[in-house]
């Protein structure tokens, strides 16, 4: 299993930063990863909602698809997700209000690759350190968004 932790602080209401962050449609303008959405179920976010994403590290388009696990507007989401060969994946973002009406976001990513040990130790190989850079790369690009 790899790990992926970032965060920032963003000078915007909580609300305002959940809304961009967790709107599926807006997912291809921060997510420099994200190349579009596939699938969104209708209505409000709620635990069970569907999203299925089309990602890409290292040139290779994969597909996710994600469930939202457990959800407590504008503070607190968990999504899981399956990929490829059963590969596995858990994000979870939490805002914290900061003083002068600032929002600290905190990102976390837990990904299982497929086929075991053997399959983990050949991700690290191929990803290195892509999805640490990509995570603070994508929070920066939603921190330029909404501070415009």
């Amino acid at each position: 299993m790899s790990l992926v932790v970032a965060q920032i602080d963003i000078a915007a209401p909580p609300e305002v930063v959940w809304e961009a962050a967790m709107d599926p449609a807006r997912t291809t303008e921060w997510v420099t990863i994200a190349r579009g959405v596939d699938r969104v179920d209708d209505g409000p976010l709620r635990p069970g909602f569907r999203m299925d994403q089309a990602l890409c590290l290292r040139g290779l388009t994969f597909h996710v698809k994600w469930r939202l696990d457990e959800v407590e507007a504008p503070w607190f989401a968990r999504w899981k997700g399956k990929g490829p060969a059963r590969s596995k994946a858990l994000i979870e973002n939490r805002l914290h209000e900061r003083g002068g009406g600032g929002t600290h976001f905190e990102y976390r990513n837990e990904f299982k690759a497929p086929f075991g040990p053997l399959g983990s130790v050949a991700s690290g190989a191929l990803v290195g350190g892509v999805p640490e850079r990509e995570a603070s790369a994508s929070l920066q690009r939603l921190k330029q968004l909404l501070e415009k």
